[in-house]
């Protein structure tokens, strides 16, 4: 007999086309491993049609409406305008993923800015958890929120690889912090972050099929490993797993108003 589903996987993008082939296979497999929801971040006009199929197809299965940083160029407004008539059609358990992404290029910051505003709106307005992305711009990402923060503004920071101060920022303004496979890498700083930080704000995420935890480097990521991360947190805070489980589902489901 499975084991009950109580892990809940807050960032993956099981609609890419490597996974979607298999999709009925990658559900089964995280229920198994407990995992009994998944949340999907939406990246572009082109993935919200392969997201809405599988959330359609698999009812452990959320999605949410946003455009990725990456994915922001000139033509943003166009697209987050077309993104926004989708509010009016169902309902969608956050906003994103959207933030900024100084990684892959910088040539569209200003662009990135605009975008992450406009989507921070929505949060707000919709009254909707905002999945940040913050890659090499986390600093940038908390200062923006910091000054949209009127109380009701709340969220994520997906993948979260910052420091002791930043995750105190991101505590005191209310927000969440989304911990996955990195946090198994041998030289990753993050354990020493979360001691002091604590896990009332932790979510567990996959970002699936990127950052595959140990002992699985190397192969698609997906949230079926959720609890190699749940296991590395134990040893982290000296906690049995099922601690760590009961915390952790609680952040989530409080996240997105489960």
């Amino acid at each position: 007999m499975a084991a009950q589903p109580i892990l809940i996987d807050t960032h993956a993008h099981i609609y890419e086309d490597r996974i979607l082939a298999e999709i009925g296979t990658y559900i089964s497999r995280a229920s198994e491993n407990k995992v009994g929801m998944i949340m999907m971040p939406n990246i572009d006009l082109s993935s919200i049609d392969k997201m809405l199929f599988i959330e359609d197809q698999y009812p452990t299965t959320k999605s949410m409406m946003g455009l990725h940083p990456c994915h922001v160029f000139d033509d943003f407004k166009t697209v987050l305008s077309e993104m926004e008539e989708w509010f009016g059609k169902r309902n969608f358990v956050g906003v994103g993923e959207t933030g900024i992404d100084l990684y892959w290029d910088k040539s569209f910051v200003e662009q990135q800015m605009a975008a992450f505003d406009i989507q921070i709106a929505w949060a707000r307005s919709q009254r909707l958890p905002v999945i940040i992305h913050s890659r090499e711009s986390i600093d940038m990402c908390i200062e923006m929120v910091s000054e949209r923060q009127d109380g009701s503004l709340t969220g994520v920071f997906h993948c979260f690889t910052g420091d002791e101060i930043q995750a105190k920022q991101i505590k005191d303004l209310g927000f969440y912090i989304g911990i996955g496979g990195v946090v198994t890498y041998k030289n990753s700083e993050l354990p020493k972050v979360l001691i002091d930080n604590g896990l009332s704000n932790v979510v567990l995420e996959t970002d699936s099929p990127y950052l595959p935890p140990v002992p699985h480097r190397g192969k698609l990521n997906e949230p079926a490993f959720i609890p190699y991360v749940v296991e590395k947190l134990g040893e982290v805070f000296q906690l049995e797993k099922e601690q760590i489980e009961a915390l952790t589902t609680k952040n989530a489901s409080q996240l997105f108003n489960l």
